[in-house]
């Protein structure tokens, strides 16, 4: 028991008044006249009638009721247990991590018996919810009465290889809350890494009166070594070796040297030693990778001996297979556009194309499907026939770039383009000798690594109608220089200039190389994928829709990964599995996709205990950490029961003095 306002307990010396007045205030007697006193004898008068068991029991009742109105005043109050959790006053949920991270030793394991023992001891009919969480969370079961089977959920948890997210968690408690008539009682069983923190603590507030208990399965920060990436080449062309960069690093480790080895299918390739200092990172370079031909399985190993091997590897896919043929239909009297453009293909790292160079003439009976893409260069008109197939070419998932030249005339429709010129490429107006390059679409594959076609002269640019294309570069004076429209399948980009050295200086920047190789990947199909994804990644299936036909996709387990109906409509596939993706598509090259779990599981610091201690706090309540559902202590003040003992006592203290002090009649 405590007081609220115990300053207000001055007020017990009141007591005294009462104590005055009925035991030291003497009686004293009014004096009569008398004819003599001589004969009587001198004594002192006895009080005793003043002391009676009737005047006591008004002196108690006052003295009480100043007892009472200050204890009342003072807020006395009791602590009482809560009501414990499940009792049909909250809504219980039982949140357990499966993240990567939790597959070290026995945590998960520890994590699922806790969470077990907390559902144990839960009175019988309370609402609970069990949920499981790493990237994502979902619940598994929900009921008041049927424990058995929110035990068999808890069991059936079963660890992942994603990256765990307490912002993803509080959002779910938060649709969780909605949809519960009752405050959230909440028990987090996790390892509570630092690196599963949102960037910021907003995203951690708690649903309003809801109750967090922490169930923590680690209790340090352990030290870890891990393979933390790896740059690889996805496919190599021709001849050429590969070259494999590892980063090894230490979390909370002392300084060590590490033997990193490299694998491809299984194999020993090369092994190398590197030293790494205390909690740091370090570089390996594996410089001649000879792949075969064909798609492989590759691996950086490390030789750690700690606690976690799970992320002593890291996952790569390679391929090696000879260039791919282009073919690019020129005018017979523009060899410059097919100078610079072949130059800038072979410029390219990786050289991934072969051209094949003919006129419009010639390209009249050559097999298109055989062909990466198509480039039609200042082709002022095509036969129907060719121009025919060629549509169809694109639409069934071919690429084809059309760039503009001399000889086009107002109102001329672009070939296979389809849309008109409005005014033919020419020296600027207004006086100006040329134009640049004002805006560029960034997040298009073809310029996104132009750096800006920075100094880039336009001498000679076409006006052409953008109608329902997608505008990827402007002019100085806001016309098109680069335009693509989606026809059926395929991709169509227009070049409102010239790849010679007359309609532009572009040909002769730095800029060019990676426009026409990047360019060319585009629409090709082969977009700059990594060698390696994360868990959690969505793979882009639009390109498998190149050919127009379904996508069979076997999972690192051997299943298939897409039904039948999403085989031929999906066009994103979420990687939630660690290992290697086999992506098969009619039509187009067979892929493999290698994912790993997200490194920031490798770290194994742990949240501070101020930072959970304002977690919990969010919620407008806070609970002990720990593990147990012992009722918190609440505060109940007792003011009002008080008020009513005040005014019982007022009333029963007027009822005796009105009948015991009355004004008495003396006996003569």
């Amino acid at each position: 028991m405590g007081f609220l306002s115990p300053w207000f307990l001055v007020g017990l010396a009141a007591v005294g008044l009462p104590v005055w007045f009925h035991l030291l205030k003497r009686h004293r007697s009014e004096p009569r006249p008398f004819s003599s006193l001589m004969f009587f004898e001198r004594r002192t008068q006895s009080s005793i009638l003043h002391r009676r068991l009737r005047y006591l029991l008004l002196f108690a009742l006052r003295t009480a009721l100043i007892v009472l109105l200050a204890l009342t005043f003072a807020g006395p109050f009791i602590k009482t247990a809560a009501t414990p959790a499940g009792a049909g006053h909250r809504t219980v949920v039982l949140a357990i991590d499966r993240s990567f991270s939790m597959s070290q030793g026995d945590r998960l394991a520890r994590a699922k018996r806790e969470a077990a023992a907390v559902l144990a001891g839960l009175t019988p009919g309370a609402s609970v919810q069990v949920l499981e969480f790493a990237s994502q969370a979902r619940i598994l079961a929900q009921t008041p009465d049927d424990r058995a089977a929110l035990r068999a959920a808890i069991e059936a948890i079963a660890p992942s290889a994603s990256r765990s997210s307490y912002g993803g968690l509080v959002r779910a408690l938060g649709s969780v809350a909605q949809s519960a008539p009752q405050p959230l009682e909440i028990h987090l069983f996790s390892d509570l890494q630092r690196t599963s923190l949102p960037p910021g603590f907003i995203d951690l507030q708690l649903p309003p009166g809801a109750r967090l208990v922490l169930h923590p399965v680690a209790r340090a920060r352990l030290a870890n070594w891990s393979v933390e990436s790896v740059n690889a080449p996805a496919r190599l062309f021709g001849p050429n070796k590969g070259r494999v960069q590892a980063t090894v690093a230490g979390y909370g480790t002392e300084p060590a040297s590490r033997r990193v080895s490299l694998v491809l299918d299984g194999k020993v390739l090369d092994t190398k030693i590197v030293a790494v200092l205390a909690s740091g990172r370090a570089t390996v370079d594996f410089l001649s990778l000879d792949v075969p031909y064909g798609l492989h399985h590759g691996e950086v190993r490390i030789d750690s001996a700690d606690p976690f091997p799970a992320d002593d590897h890291f996952y790569f896919s390679i391929g090696r297979g000879d260039p791919r043929s282009a073919l690019f239909i020129h005018e017979p009297r523009d060899s410059q556009s097919l100078l610079y453009f072949r130059a800038a293909l072979e410029a390219a790292p990786e050289p991934a194309f072969t051209l094949d160079a003919v006129t419009a003439s010639q390209a009249a009976g050559l097999p298109l499907d055989k062909y990466a893409f198509v480039v039609l260069s200042g082709v002022r008109s095509l036969p129907a026939s060719f121009e025919g197939r060629l549509v169809e070419y694109g639409r069934g998932g071919g690429g084809l770039l059309v760039a503009l030249g001399p000889g086009f005339t107002p109102g001329a429709r672009v070939p296979v383009f389809g849309e008109a010129i409005l005014e033919p490429g020419s020296t600027p107006r207004a006086g100006a000798r040329f134009q640049s390059a004002a805006w560029l679409d960034e997040a298009h594959p073809s310029v996104r690594r132009a750096n800006h076609w920075d100094g880039v002269r336009f001498y000679q640019v076409s006006h052409v109608t953008s109608g329902a294309s997608r505008v990827v570069a402007r002019a100085t004076d806001q016309t098109p220089l680069l335009l693509e429209k989606q026809e059926g399948a395929g991709r169509i980009l227009l070049f409102s200039s010239a790849f010679d050295n007359v309609a532009s200086d572009f040909p002769l920047h730095a800029a060019f190389v990676p426009f026409v190789n990047e360019t060319a990947r585009y629409l090709a199909g082969l977009e700059d994928r990594p060698g390696a994804f994360t868990v959690g990644a969505l793979l882009d299936l639009g390109a498998s829709r190149l050919g127009g036909g379904s996508v069979e996709v076997i999972d690192p387990g051997g299943r298939r990964a897409l039904t039948l109906a999403e085989s031929a409509a999906a066009r994103d596939l979420p990687l939630v599995l660690e290992g290697f993706y086999d992506v098969r598509r009619a039509g187009v090259e067979r892929e493999l996709i290698a994912v790993n779990p997200d490194r920031r599981e490798s770290d194994f610091d742990m949240i501070p205990e101020d930072e959970l201690a304002l977690w919990q706090n969010t919620g407008q309540g806070t609970t002990p950490r720990s593990g147990t559902l012992a009722a918190e202590p609440r505060p109940r003040t007792l003011w009002w029961q008080g008020m009513l003992l005040v005014f019982a006592l007022a009333l029963a203290e007027s009822l005796v003095a009105g009948r015991f002090l009355a004004t008495r009649t003396e006996t003569p």
